[in-house]
């Protein structure tokens, strides 16, 4: 599924319904296993990853959506048995790069020449900036901690596009990462997981989906300075 960069929003949402949706979103305790997130809305949701912003675009990450249900099971064993993990449609990975180095900006900037139709030398400006920051950066960086950050910027994403398509998803740390990059061949490679987010439909007899929304009043969160 391809959608054209219109720089004018098309058909934006009502700001009603996105509150609407963020205020019905919550972390999904128990799923429905017999309800499956239909192809084309999980379509959307694959296209909400891909287009998730990172810095400098680098997107230095990956998403193994587990399909293999044997997997799941196992990785249930290794989330304290939370077993969103199984009764969920859809359960994605998320895994950062363990580094982020020259060759990751070279491969970007070969990619962006492709897709904006220009060469790589007009783009090696912005290429030696990145890879100044990546090698000496600015202030005191553990780079595989910063990739580990614009996951979370993937997974944000990806949980708002779902509350708008009416899916319930529940993002989960608790799982022993590395036990789980051993389980998906993960392992001694170039990425490693950080958070998982199981995605589907809740089950009717959840009861946390009829809990109220515990969140600090608006004037304690957010400060305007003018």
């Amino acid at each position: 599924m391809t959608l054209s960069a219109d720089p004018i929003a098309p058909n934006p949402v009502a700001a009603d319904t996105v509150l609407q949706q963020l205020q019905w979103r919550y972390a999904t305790k128990k799923f429905d296993p017999s309800k499956t997130i239909p192809e084309p809305t999980w379509q959307v949701l694959e296209q909400s990853l891909v287009l998730a912003p990172s810095s400098f675009g680098l997107q230095p990450w990956k998403f193994l959506v587990v399909r293999n249900p044997e997997l799941r099971r196992q990785i249930v064993d290794l989330s304290w048995g939370q077993t969103q993990v199984v009764d969920a449609s859809h359960l994605v990975v998320f895994a950062a790069k363990v580094k982020t180095d020259a060759a990751d900006v070279d491969r970007y900037i070969a990619r962006m020449a492709d897709v904006q139709q220009t060469s790589v030398e007009n783009l090696q400006g912005f290429a030696n900036m990145v890879k100044g920051f990546l090698d000496k950066p600015p202030y005191p960086l553990d780079l595989h901690e910063w990739a580990k950050r614009q996951t979370y910027i993937a997974l944000g994403q990806f949980m708002t596009a779902a509350a708008l398509l009416g899916v319930d998803t529940c993002p989960m740390e608790g799982f022993a990462p590395a036990k789980v990059d051993e389980l998906l061949g993960l392992a001694g490679g170039e990425y490693a997981s950080v958070v998982m987010c199981p995605a589907g439909y809740r089950a009717e007899d959840d009861k946390s989906a009829a809990r109220p929304k515990v969140r600090y009043p608006l004037e304690e969160v957010i400060s305007y300075i003018d």
